[in-house]
């Protein structure tokens, strides 16, 4: 079966060799071109946030500010901050001096707010971190000064909305012209980002524009399409059952699936102080703490208790150890649009192959990553050969993609609304832990994964309840505050919080899935938010419209056939600050 895999993987590395020949070596990280100065900077916390000195912008050559730094270094009056203010230009946030005009109406915000966080291509000569790029794009706000990988895929599902095709198509350009020059797309375009991925959503990127287009964009994208994959599969051929290389796991039955991973085990450049603190307070090996670490940020979840091997402590981190079902979902996803291309292009021989790995890939998801005890897709321990019993928002994402049977899907619908639905939206997790993808934060991407994925399936009353509940807190907050967030408290309403960083306004993907729920549920979008300094919510009529009926409390045992481990995990967040789980309206 896997025969033909193998032999399109070796066809399509040939070409990644090819690339690579015709295209200068991946640039240098802050960390590797400036060495001890740049250490120096991070663990004397000269800036307070890591990430800032990772991106400033060198006022000379590399090299010879490394020369003044040796020069000047054991001087008795050598102040480190005047040397950094002297030979580098700190990067302000994304959203500069934006500000929320007052009355401005919610769509009219986002709208403005596009032009705001978009950004012309960039020529990175070795000065900056920024990796060159094609075409215009969005950047997400705040802090992120540079464009992502997953969240661009949630901006093009708004900026489709607001007409803006141009953007969408610039940064479908930009990630293709990447894959082009690395064999994959970075977590965002930084060089300290090229070790790593992001959750791979070129494929439903292709699939925004082939909605628009046609077969054609699938065509034309196929190219890329073919390489992103082989990056994903690197290494798969040789594995025998039970072990892993890179992001590939080979399973008991000899299946293959695919894990998070970072090509380096050292601590990451935009947060290097406090990546060698969690090291140094592991009682691990430092190297294994870092890798880890590096691979929770692939997933996009950096960090959560999903990844946590005691629920809790960041130390106790092992991101490599899972098979997660939401990479795995997204990876069905990438092979599905390959044949869908590939049928396009009029290349059998691929079709069939590629449908068959996708078959096969949902064949294992469904005997591993399926969990009868929680009603859900979960992850998989593949080192300890045990599902998780961490029930997440990545539930969903097989509906998402369309690779749950239809009973399945039922069942996790059903899990989604007596677990994880909230007053203001959808649960990350259902650990609070203080880690940002952890109770009681929702977020944007999620909840549309959820929203798209039940009705998919026909949950259109379970998947208008979540849309309602999460455009009511945004557009709460909003009339408030005037600004829109990375991140909202679903449990006890406003932004969200904990994790590395202050929480972020901008924001490119609360903004994109934001209006697109306005436009797929026009009672919502007849309301009408405008930034006053007030709280304001959907009327009642709407809200009694898509009213559904939840339990007042969680009944620990029995839960849907669920055991006392997961039962526990409820009654720790319905615990949590004295509240209560109760989901009231």
């Amino acid at each position: 079966m896997f025969t033909g895999l193998f032999s399109r993987l070796l066809l399509v590395a040939a070409l990644v060799a090819g690339v690579a020949q015709a295209r200068d070596a991946a640039p240098a990280s802050p960390s590797q071109l400036y060495g001890e100065l740049f250490k120096r900077v991070q663990t004397e916390r000269l800036l307070a946030d890591s990430k800032t000195f990772a991106e400033a912008g060198a006022k000379a050559e590399p090299a010879e500010i490394l020369r003044r730094y040796a020069a000047q270094k054991t001087r008795g009056d050598f102040s480190l901050k005047e040397f950094v203010a002297a030979n580098f230009e700190i990067p302000a946030a994304a959203t500069g001096d934006f500000r929320t005009a007052p009355r401005e109406e919610i769509r009219a915000h986002v709208d403005r707010l596009w032009d705001t966080l978009s950004r012309k291509p960039q020529e990175s000569q070795g000065a900056d971190s920024q990796l060159p790029l094609v075409s215009r794009y969005v950047v997400p706000g705040g802090r992120f000064r540079e464009m992502y990988y997953w969240d661009s895929y949630f901006t093009m599902v708004g900026l489709q909305v607001s007409g803006r095709e141009d953007l969408v198509a610039g940064m479908v350009e930009n990630f293709a012209s990447l894959i082009d020059r690395y064999g994959h797309i970075p977590n965002g375009t930084r060089t300290y980002y090229l070790s790593r991925s992001q959750p791979p959503f070129f494929a439903a990127m292709v699939e925004l524009q082939a909605e628009r287009e046609g077969v054609q964009a699938l065509i034309r994208r196929l190219p890329q399409l073919e390489l992103e994959y082989a990056f994903w599969m690197d290494g798969a051929k040789d594995l025998a059952p039970g072990t892993a290389y890179r992001r590939v796991v080979r399973m008991p039955d000899g299946s293959v699936l695919n894990r998070y991973w970072d090509d380096l085990a050292t601590p990451r450049d935009e947060a290097y102080a406090e990546d060698l603190a969690t090291a140094r307070n592991s009682g691990r090996p430092a190297p294994e703490v870092y890798r880890n670490l590096r691979a929770a940020a692939e997933s996009g979840w950096d960090f959560s208790s999903r990844w946590l091997a005691d629920d809790v402590t960041l130390a106790s981190i092992r991101t490599t150890d899972f098979v997660p079902v939401d990479l795995n979902s997204l990876l069905y996803q990438l092979e599905l649009t390959i044949a869908r291309g590939c049928e396009a292009a009029r290349r059998p021989d691929c079709q069939r192959d590629m449908q068959a790995h996708a078959k096969a890939r949902r064949n294992a998801m469904s005997t591993f990553l399926f969990s009868g005890r929680l009603d859900a897709f979960t992850d998989f321990d593949w080192r300890n050969k045990r599902q998780s019993l961490r029930l997440t928002a990545a539930a969903v994402y097989p509906l998402f993609v369309g690779l749950a049977d239809p009973p399945l899907a039922a069942r996790v619908a059903g899990t989604i609304r007596a677990s994880l639905l909230m007053k203001h939206g959808l649960a990350t997790t259902l650990q609070d832990t203080g880690e940002q993808w952890d109770a009681p934060n929702g977020w944007a991407p999620l909840q549309w994964i959820a929203v798209a994925g039940l009705r998919r399936y026909g949950e259109e009353k379970l998947a208008a309840e979540i849309a309602s509940r999460w455009v009511e807190e945004n557009t709460r907050v909003y009339c408030r505050t005037g600004k829109l967030v990375e991140k909202y408290n679903v449990r006890d309403a406003g932004a969200g919080a904990g994790g590395e960083y202050p929480v972020q306004d901008g924001f490119g993907w609360t903004n994109g899935v934001l209006i697109k729920l306005l436009a797929i549920y026009p009672d919502l979008a007849r309301e009408k938010y405008e930034f006053k300094g007030t709280e304001c919510r959907p009327s009642l009529a709407y809200r009694a419209r898509h009213q559904i009926v939840l339990p007042q409390r969680v009944v620990l045992e029995p839960v849907r056939g669920v055991g006392a481990e997961f039962a526990a995990q409820l009654g720790r967040f319905g615990r949590l600050r004295g509240v209560e789980l109760l989901h009231q309206l």
